[in-house]
């Protein structure tokens, strides 16, 4: 027994070492096992990209680059040029069995993306081609220019480079043509005896040459008309005009409208062009607006230099300060979607436009300045030509002004109005008579004050000027009229006046003859008087509104004055007069005066 327990203790032991040594075997393969696992892994994956599939090689050959396979394929050998690079660079020799393969088909899909954009790229110029829609074909295969610039630069710089000569090209020729035919619907204003003289700016010196300007034709260059509709946004942003439609229906336009539309076609243009070049060519800040100006630079000098040559001979500001703010809203336009592109060309106009209107300007001024009024022919009361041309020219440019000030042409109008109403008071003081000068004044403070309102707001600078020397030579003229048939009571009631405030009205006590002449004098003559001066302010006044306005404000002055002039006869100094008797009652004196004024 011992003998046999002795040997199955062995047996025992024996069984116990022999799954020790499984159990190290069983963790040995587990290890292999994942190692094995680990290095399959990444040799599938690297035996995977080595393989050159033959869907792959039949399709990069044989399919077209417009098929969805072929694009699909070209990405995944895109990923096997990248993946043969990287083993290169680990001198991997494995790359090497597949690396003439990927060259062979590297080199036929460069091949065929060259001859597909090239062919795109040519037919942008056939004539008659709208070039938009190749354009969008290409950026549904921007992938094909990525590869070119990843794989083979100089196809790349092949394709861009007749892309930039191809569209400068067109752009070119297109508004080059565009321009031309423009100019020939530009529509001539008005200038004095009906010849252009250049469009001259002078608000006076016209009549020493020519004769004064015919009513006929209110389109002049110092009238705003509906000249300024073309700032709203339905017409800033409306269609271009076609030339040719234009001269079909016998059209014309003034130089702001073609200027609108030549520069909207250029925002359009421009911004499409500057989307495209970003997305298909992928460039981005001062890249993107160098190859930008490669396409558009050779256009937009061309523009600049057409304009150049306009701004130098033009003497129409209206039309130049309407084409700066359309310039300021498209610059605003472009700046609100975010494209610098123009930016450098809104400046560069700005800064022809800028300086040529305030030159106008200025010369305005100094024609108004230097002004001669004898030489300007029959003396009239009625609103002279050159205050009308300066009121509608002025109120042109307050309204235009009005969306973005501009601090230096508020100084240039200031300067102007200064020189208007200097010219109006040197006109004035060629009349003989006050009360003809103060009608004079009058009318045209009015007329000139009419037109301002039209456009400018009723607090501007220009409407407050004239509104306070409208008024007071209203006030002077109201003085003037009542002299005449009441002067004698006006000055006694002044005087009468003065001596109350001083307590020494006794001093006119023994003027009881002079206070009856007044008193019967008054009472006489009253009703005559009013109808005479009522005729006199209809004839004088051109606006009748103006007219009623003043005799309104002589009727009530008088009666001012006849009340003053019964409060000084109520003193005790005059109660013992006998002419107190005869004066007429004020508020019967009011209800006559009613029938005297003018119902229009």
């Amino acid at each position: 027994m011992e003998g046999m327990l002795s040997g199955f203790q062995s047996d025992l032991s024996s069984i116990s070492s022999e799954i020790q040594t499984l159990q190290q075997q069983s963790v040995s393969m587990n290890v292999r096992l994942k190692n094995r696992q680990a290095v399959r892994s990444h040799l599938s994956q690297l035996v995977d990209e080595l393989v050159v599939p033959a869907a792959m090689i039949s399709t990069v050959l044989d399919s077209p680059v417009t098929d969805q396979e072929f694009l699909e394929q070209l990405h995944e050998l895109n990923n096997k040029i990248n993946f043969t690079k990287e083993l290169s660079f680990r001198e991997t020799l494995a790359c090497n069995d597949i690396q003439d393969i990927v060259d062979r088909l590297k080199i036929k899909a460069v091949s065929k993306i060259r001859e597909f954009i090239l062919q795109k790229i040519y037919s942008f110029r056939k004539p008659m081609t709208n070039y938009q829609i190749p354009q969008n074909t290409l950026l549904k295969y921007r992938f094909f220019y990525q590869f070119l610039l990843a794989n083979e630069r100089t196809v790349a710089k092949e394709i861009r480079d007749e892309y930039v000569d191809t569209m400068s090209k067109i752009y070119y020729s297109y508004f080059k043509s565009y321009s031309g035919r423009l100019l020939k619907v530009q529509a001539t204003l008005w200038c004095d005896s009906g010849l252009r003289l250049h469009w001259w700016v002078s608000l006076t010196a016209s009549l020493s040459f020519f004769s004064k300007p015919s009513l006929k034709s209110r389109n002049t260059i110092f009238t705003l008309g509906q000249r300024g509709a073309l700032l709203s946004p339905a017409e800033l942003e409306g269609p271009i005009l076609i030339p040719h439609t234009a001269q079909r229906g016998d059209s014309r336009y003034p130089y702001e409208s073609l200027f609108r539309s030549q520069h909207y076609a250029l925002l359009d243009n421009g911004c499409r062009e500057f989307l495209f070049i970003s997305d298909f060519f992928m460039v981005t800040g001062n890249s993107g607006l160098d190859l930008f100006n490669s396409i558009m630079g050779k256009t937009l000098s061309m523009l600049l230099k057409s304009m150049s040559s306009y701004v130098a001979d033009c003497f129409d500001s209206i039309a130049v300060f309407l084409c700066i703010h359309i310039l300021l809203r498209y610059r605003a336009i472009t700046t609100k979607r975010g494209l610098p592109a123009l930016d450098r060309y809104w400046e560069a106009v700005l800064e022809l436009l800028w300086p040529r209107f305030e030159l106008i300007l200025e010369m305005n001024i100094h024609s108004i300045r230097n002004t001669d009024p004898q030489k300007l022919g029959l003396l009239d009361t009625r609103p002279h030509y050159i205050t009308r041309r300066y009121a509608e020219f002025s109120s042109a440019i307050v309204s235009i002004n009005q969306t973005f000030p501009n601090e230096r042409t508020h100084t240039l109008l200031a300067q102007l109005q200064v020189e208007v109403e200097n010219f109006v008071l040197k006109m004035a003081a060629e009349f003989p008579s006050r009360r003809d000068q103060l009608i004079f004044l009058i009318n045209n403070y009015d007329m000139m004050l009419s037109v301002l309102m039209e456009r400018a707001a009723d607090d501007s600078k220009e409407v407050e000027g004239f509104q306070q020397l409208l008024l007071a030579r209203t006030q002077e003229f109201i003085e003037e009229l009542l002299s005449p048939p009441f002067g004698g009571m006006i000055s006694f009631v002044k005087e009468a006046e003065v001596l109350m405030e001083r307590g020494q009205l006794d001093r006119l006590k023994n003027d009881e003859a002079r206070i009856n002449q007044l008193v019967r004098g008054f009472s006489s003559s009253w009703k005559h008087s009013v109808e005479a001066m009522s005729q006199e302010v209809m004839r004088s006044f051109t606006n009748f509104k103006n007219g009623t306005s003043i005799i309104q404000g002589a009727l009530t002055q008088l009666i001012q004055y006849y009340h003053g002039f019964h409060k000084v006869l109520n003193q005790p100094a005059f109660r013992s007069l006998g002419a107190r008797s005869e004066l007429i009652n004020l508020h019967h004196l009011m209800v006559e005066v009613k029938k005297h004024k003018p119902n229009f």
